[in-house]
């Protein structure tokens, strides 16, 4: 019998037609309760997931009384699933870290561009009717410091594509050396120094216990002051009362968060300000991005289940 994958959120047709190619029947069932996933998963031998999906110990223990033994997710991070309860259960679990690298480093340079020229009071004062040249003095990208707090896939692209504007990129990771953060144009700094030291700040972190609110009270008031803050990479990581406090104090020149700790951010108070900009979690919502990871989530669970394999 040909093994059988749900595909539990939208995806590119590449992805089932992949599978389907490798001899794996790919049945597409979007939006789910949380209830008809646990009823549904036990027949089925892998699922794919975006970021809609939750995978729940209660889903992979249902799974697993079938014949569920991988879980893929179209993206790099594992939010989402309960990766050490998969392996408990000995459920294998894949994503696709670097296929939406690229969209998310874009977006990332994008949005200090937005910061720095002011370009959201721009967009909204011109389309009001209002011509607000003169309110609108921003600043250059040039010769400024952008500090990264992670270099993995994106952090690397953000410093490549920084030093085309002439900046200077500082970066912090614990896992890269920095004779590889100099080899990719990057300067190897401590924390600290990132935190006091950057014009610009950008975070490329995975969500851990750790790095839970890794920019807290403490560390936004440690910054300088008129200096920008902006996240591409996973809500939580940022203290969002304390962020609020930080710009409406003016010590902060302005944020940019593509991710919230509650999504959608419902009533969130940054939303109000004037120098806060915010997009909804569309780092990877690019078409080549999104064609590129439901490729290789495929390819992955084509490697592991395909009896052509």
């Amino acid at each position: 019998m040909a093994p059988k994958v749900l595909l539990s959120d939208k995806i590119e047709s590449v992805c089932p037609e992949i599978l389907g190619q490798a001899g794996i029947e790919a049945v597409e069932k979007s939006g789910l309760t949380p209830e008809a996933l646990v009823a549904e998963i036990g027949q089925y031998d892998g699922l794919v997931v975006r970021s809609a999906t939750t995978v729940t110990k209660e889903v992979l223990v249902a799974g697993k009384k079938g014949s569920l033994k991988i879980v893929g997710r179209a993206g790099a991070g594992l939010d989402n699933i309960d990766v050490q309860a998969a392996k408990e259960l000995g459920i294998k679990v894949v994503n696709t870290p670097g296929q939406n690298a690229n969209a998310v480093a874009e977006l990332t340079i994008a949005l200090a561009i937005v910061l720095a020229r002011k370009l959201w009071v721009a967009f909204s004062s011109i389309k009001e009717g209002r011509w607000e040249k003169k309110g609108l003095v921003g600043s250059e990208l040039s010769g400024k410091v952008l500090g990264l707090v992670g270099f993995g896939y994106v952090g690397k692209l953000v410093a490549k594509k920084a030093q085309g504007l002439d900046l200077e990129v500082w970066a912090y990771d614990p896992f890269v050396s920095a004779a590889e953060l100099k080899e990719s144009g990057a300067l190897a700094k401590s924390l600290e120094e990132i935190w006091t030291g950057s014009d610009y700040i950008s975070l490329h972190l995975p969500k851990t216990p750790e790095t839970a609110n890794i920019v807290n009270y403490e560390v936004l008031f440690k910054m300088k002051k008129g200096s920008y803050l902006i996240n591409c990479a996973r809500g939580g990581l940022v203290d969002e009362k304390a962020l609020h406090q930080a710009l409406v104090s003016g010590h902060l020149g302005g944020a940019a968060l593509d991710v919230f700790a509650a999504e959608p951010p419902g009533d969130n108070p940054l939303l109000a300000l004037p120098n806060f900009v915010a997009t909804p979690h569309v780092g990877a919502s690019s078409l080549e991005a999104q064609l590129n990871v439901a490729a290789e989530v495929a390819k992955l669970l084509v490697a592991f289940l395909s009896p052509k394999a």
